[in-house]
Parts: structure tokens; sequence; C-alpha cells
């Protein structure tokens, strides 16, 4: 790609070299605060660090809370410029296409110079920016971590001449639309190569991997007919449930280093029905000794019974540390079934169904021990359920590497967006002379 004929020093180590017509400035010239309150009849607004600012209903995954007082909340006209201040460090942050309201945590700002603001969009999203915004951002924690005003006002703008700025979010604009096509196009691969896992996993552990052989009524609506040779069990009949309750609770003096105790298993170490230490909190050796039915060991089956995330499942692979689990679980022990079969069964549809039939709550759902106790678990014949376990085995796996490699080229494709922004609003590339067809 071309670069610009000559260049100048910018005066900033993270910046490098602009193109010698570019101005660069502090962020106090380009914008200024501003909070109007109390209007009515607005929209209101979110800051996505993925899609900058949009209205907060156009998402079905946004769960911030709308208070029931709005008088606060601080009006964005078309062109702000919106600041999520705690979440700044993240990328959220952008210029508004809308008109409406925000909350009055948000830093709302109004431009003080004539600029196309789609590239100040880009320019103040890209990836060169975002490590400024952690850099001056402060708190005790990294979640609480804030960016004010007065240390964002000090950061250096780059300005092009008005038109290049509209030359440069307009290319952007194309190549991003084109990339984003890609990356939505990989994404519903990935979906649909989750979707086939699902179907035959559910196929499998509840119709076998003989389609001639007999079939009889399950006799429940949404297993219906198995091999007639399979039996139908309560979950209590093949399998001891364990939880946390009662006095081997534990309340956060009992959290301790990693040092002074053992793993505490929680939902966020179950992603995608695979286990994961990735984030793991330490629970008191005392507390563990305290509860040995819920100690943790390898074949496990650990389900969640409470919370957003009700019903996912994993099953405890070799080579685990000392482990124990948090209230929102529960442990299968002492199987009499292939502890591998009744995990692809606690992965099946049948399952997730008995658990969508028994839970109760709306704002935090939860399931008690005893109905699943007694949820219905399929038995086959036991040479019948390692057949099933490693013809799944293999399927699965064949399905995770296509999955992995789809995954790794969304990453790509989102990496190359961020640098191809990056590269064209601090003008490394010229982008003035590129056709776009």
């Amino acid at each position: 790609m071309n670069t610009y004929p000559s260049y100048k020093d910018s005066g900033v180590e993270w910046i490098g070299d602009i193109p010698s017509d570019w101005d660069i400035v502090r962020m106090c010239y380009v914008f200024k605060t501003k909070s109007i309150k109390n209007t009515h009849n607005e929209t209101n607004l979110s800051v996505y660090r993925d899609y900058g600012v949009i209205p907060t209903n156009s998402r079905d995954d946004n769960h911030n809370v709308i208070s029931e007082d709005i008088s606060n909340y601080k009006l964005v006209d078309i062109g702000d410029f919106v600041m999520n201040k705690m979440k700044c460090w993240m990328g959220s942050l952008g210029l508004s296409d809308y008109r409406g309201i925000v909350s009055p945590s948000y830093t709302v700002m109004e431009p003080l110079i004539e600029n196309e603001h789609k590239y100040i969009h880009y320019l103040l999203r890209s990836k060169l920016y975002i490590p400024q915004y952690k850099r001056l951002s402060y708190g005790v924690r990294i979640g609480q971590w804030d960016l004010r005003f007065e240390d964002f006002r000090e950061l250096p703008c780059l300005i092009p001449p008005l038109h290049e700025q509209q030359q440069i979010s307009d290319y952007l604009d194309y190549k991003t639309s084109k990339i984003d096509t890609l990356i939505e196009k990989t994404q519903q691969k990935i979906e649909l190569l989750k979707e086939q896992r699902t179907s035959l996993i559910n196929t499998t552990v509840t119709k076998g991997l003989n389609s001639d052989v007999e079939m009889t009524d399950s006799g429940i609506e949404w297993i219906g007919e198995i091999p007639s040779g399979w039996d139908v069990k309560k979950l209590k009949h093949i399998s001891k449930v364990f939880g946390r309750i009662g006095f081997r609770g534990y309340t956060t003096d009992d959290i301790v280093d990693k040092t002074k105790g053992v793993v505490t298993i929680s939902p966020s170490n179950i992603k995608n029905d695979v286990f994961n230490l990735n984030s793991v909190t330490y629970l008191s050796f005392e507390k563990y000794y305290e509860s040995p039915e819920i100690m943790i060991f390898t074949d496990d089956i650990i389900i969640v019974k409470t919370g957003s995330t009700i019903g996912k499942t994993t099953i405890i692979p070799d080579k685990t540390p000392k482990m124990t689990i948090n209230p929102q679980l529960i442990v299968l022990k002492n199987l009499k079934i292939l502890p591998k079969f009744l995990y692809y069964q606690t992965v099946c549809k049948f399952i997730k169904e008995s658990f969508k039939v028994e839970q109760t709550g709306s704002t935090t759902p939860t399931i008690a021990q005893e109905k699943i106790n007694n949820f219905p678990i399929l038995k086959p014949p036991s040479q019948e359920q390692q057949q099933i376990v490693d013809y799944l085995d293999n399927e699965t796996t064949k399905i995770d590497k296509l999955v992995d490699i789809e995954s790794k080229r969304i990453v790509l494709l989102k990496e190359y967006r961020q640098s191809l922004i990056s590269e064209v609003v601090t003008g490394k590339v010229d982008v003035r002379d590129e056709v776009l067809v």
C-alpha cells in the first residue's frame, strides 16, 4: 500500500511520524464535556466495546439496568463523543450516530472543531489509543478503573485535512464492512458446526449406533423412542448427587491464597461444556476436608444448578489438582454407568429440557437437588455405552478441530481489522487514491 510523500515527527513516541500536512493537538481543543439533564422521551443509549454507541434495546445481550429515575441521564446528540469512563480502557467509547440519553456515569463530549466524526471514531477506538486509556485509568480493581476527562483531555489527537478525514472514513467503512462480513460468515459456520455436534450427540445417545435396531417408547415426551434393549432410570439410581449445602457453605473468610487452600470450581470454570482452570479461587483446607463428599476427582461430572448458566455441565479430566465446588454446583459420583456416556447425556437436549421444566426463579434460576435426582437417564448395555463413547469422542473431536480453525480465523480477521484501522488513521498508509470497488 502507498505511503504519504513526506512525514514529520509527531512529537509523541507512541504515535511516531505523521504526514507532513496533518496537525496534532490536545483533546481539549477537539472536545469539551457537556451535561444536559432532565430530558424526556429520548432513546436510551449504551456504549459497546465492539459496536460503539448504539440504542440499548437494539441488542438482547445488554444487561445494563435502566434506572427508574432518569432525571440525571445525560443528553447525547448526533456527533457527540461518549465514553464509559470505567471501561474506556477496554474500548467502550465512540462517536454517536444517534440522539438519546446515557447513564450519568458516562462522559459526554461535543466537538469544538469541524471534523468528519467517523474518522475521529476510528482514530480514538484504534489499538493505538486503547493502551493509553488503560495507562491513564486509575482505581483499586480493574473492573472499577476510571478515566477522568481531566486526563483524557491531555491526549494528542491527529487532525488530517477535512477532505482527507472523509476519504479515510469512507475507505475504512468499505474495508471494515468486508472484513465484518467475513467474520459474520465464519461465525455462522462455527454455529452450524456446533449445531451439528449437538445434533450428533442428541441422536447417538438416544437412538444408538444401529439404525436397524427395534425401538420402543421411552415414556418421556422429549426423548421419544429408544432402542428396545435400553433402560430408563432416574439419575439417583445410577449416581450419587452431592452439593455444598447447610453448614458446609462458606464465607469470604474461607477464601485464601493458593498456598493455603484448594481450587474451588465455579460456573466460570465451565465453557462450552469443557472444564478449564483459567480463573480460580481457593478455599481453605479446613473447609475442604469438612466436606469429603464434594472433593472432586477424575471423571466426576459437574452441573450448574443455580444462576444464569443453569444446566451447564462438564466432566473432570485427568491430572487435576485438589478441588471442591461452590454452592452453585453439584457433582455426580459413584456412577453405575460409564462416566463419559453419562456426560454426553448431560449435554443433550433432553437433559436441558428437564432443567427448563423443573427450574424455578426468573431473576436467579435454580433447581432443587431432589428434582435433579429424578431426571431420566438412559442406560444401554455396558458394551454399547463404550461403543457410543468411542464413536462420539472421535466424531466430536473432528468437529471441535474445525471449530478451533474457524475461531482462530476470526481472531486473525479481527487483528487485521484493528491493524488496518491504526495504520490508516495515523497516516502510515495513504488511501487517498484508493478505488473502492
